[in-house]
């Protein structure tokens, strides 16, 4: 997981360095500073980790609020539902039906543009598990971290598509189990207004 942290710092770090140097001031239409941007999306992803050793894949959709601080700047509030798919455990010939993950996630961030409807996005908060006693876990609530990259295609008027792709992940789940961490590689495709 330390690797996978660092890969996703180095090319965010990578991407914001290139496309810093032609960057835009003026804002387009699928980043304006004149109000509160919203979007409704899908998220699809695959488990990393140990959670790949459980889990087959994650679907779930999110609300974002993107809100105008600076130029280019917005902060971003978060809130979604994912379910993570257990895989079915083969014990000789018997088959044990897996036990799906459902969480709440509720981040906050920051939505950096460095060019014109490319933008580099982190955010953190709380990751709500709605099936702690189902899963075995002791925590209710666990800290989410999601850096993120993305695009957002413009439609019409000041409406867009937001494609982004990032890597998402907690802290444990069950504090005496040390991998009982979750982490995946999402896709969210919104629709932006």
């Amino acid at each position: 997981m330390k690797n996978t942290i660092k890969i996703t710092t180095l090319v965010v770090a990578l991407a914001a360095f290139t496309l810093g140097a032609k960057a835009q001031t003026n804002p387009t239409s699928t980043k304006t500073s004149n109000g509160i941007r919203y979007s409704i999306g899908v998220d699809a992803g695959v488990p990393t980790g140990k959670l790949a050793d459980n889990a087959k894949w994650n679907l779930g959709g999110s609300v974002q609020a993107d809100i105008p601080v600076a130029n280019q700047v917005f902060v971003t509030l978060n809130a979604g539902y994912n379910n993570i798919f257990a895989k079915d455990i083969t014990v000789g010939t018997t088959v044990i039906k897996g036990t799906d993950v459902q969480i709440l996630p509720v981040k906050a961030g920051i939505k950096y543009f460095p060019v014109d409807n490319f933008y580099i996005q982190g955010q953190a908060g709380a990751a709500f598990l709605l099936n702690k006693k189902d899963i075995g876990a002791n925590n209710a609530v666990v800290f989410a971290y999601a850096p993120q990259i993305g695009y957002q295609f413009p439609v019409c008027g000041t409406n867009f598509i937001d494609a982004g792709v990032r890597y998402e992940g907690t802290t444990k789940l069950n504090s005496a189990i040390s991998d009982s961490k979750l982490s995946f590689v999402a896709l969210r495709v919104a629709y932006g207004f």
